[in-house]
């Protein structure tokens, strides 16, 4: 498959007034195209920075991160909808921002909407919607200017647990169907297993790639992947790895 987002010898510094503190060192890995990436870690080792250089927001004091040139949609850990915007309005944001607010990209972005059950609520404002609608619609947004590769910081970790496994659920086939490559930073293993193509597990800081797993389930979804008995045995692997 193709590679379209590659880390290369990546370290990360920050600088304080209490000194100096290293996040990442010689961070290693690849997405290739149509992959589900997951990157497990624990809390506090630098997930989000991952992001955060993948998305261009951050340098990386040492090594590259290389893309394809492929364009880059980032759905954050809550949904972020601006409540004196109504659903229609927050979908259309990105167009605005990115100066691509044509009629042709609305009615594309109409048509996820309506898709993936929005269209009746694209009135509405955010404060209608449950939590898990407001959070396909964040999805909707990040679509809408057709993003290759999606990066996906917790965005189910401000839902309870019962409206989490079935937001999950939801993002990951909508996901799939709009044939997008993903790269997913967790804390929550099982979440990891359920979704992902290939897993990578950091260690603590300063973080490094520790191992990397390709996880092969006959069920695509993710509810019923859990149902599967080798969740529990890659469930066990990636606790022991996270807590050697």
């Amino acid at each position: 498959m193709k590679e379209v987002l590659r880390f290369e010898n990546i370290s990360m510094h920050y600088h304080t007034k209490q000194g100096e503190t290293v996040a990442l060192q010689d961070v290693n890995f690849s997405v290739s195209e149509g992959e589900f990436v997951a990157i497990i870690g624990p809390s506090g080792c630098g997930k989000t920075t991952l992001l955060s250089l993948a998305a261009g927001l951050l340098t990386p004091t040492h090594g590259k991160v290389v893309t394809d040139g492929g364009t880059l949609g980032y759905m954050l850990q809550k949904d972020e909808l601006f409540p004196w915007r109504t659903i229609e309005k927050n979908i259309f944001l990105p167009l605005e921002i990115k100066r691509s607010d044509t009629p042709e990209n609305r009615t594309r972005a109409l048509g996820l909407a309506e898709k993936y059950g929005l269209k009746q609520f694209l009135k509405n404002y955010p404060s209608a919607l449950s939590g898990g609608m407001r959070q396909r619609a964040a999805l909707i947004r990040t679509l809408a200017v057709d993003p290759d590769i999606l990066l996906l910081d917790e965005p189910f970790s401000a839902l309870d647990y019962q409206t989490r496994l079935a937001v999950c659920d939801d993002v990951y086939k909508i996901i799939r169907s709009e044939k997008k490559t993903a790269l997913l930073i967790t804390h929550d293993i099982s979440e990891a297993i359920s979704v992902a193509d290939k897993i990578f597990v950091l260690s603590k800081r300063p973080a490094h790639v520790v191992a990397e797993h390709l996880i092969q389930f006959p069920e695509t979804e993710p509810l019923k992947r859990r149902e599967n008995k080798e969740f529990s045995r890659w469930f066990e692997v990636l606790w022991k790895e996270l807590n050697a």
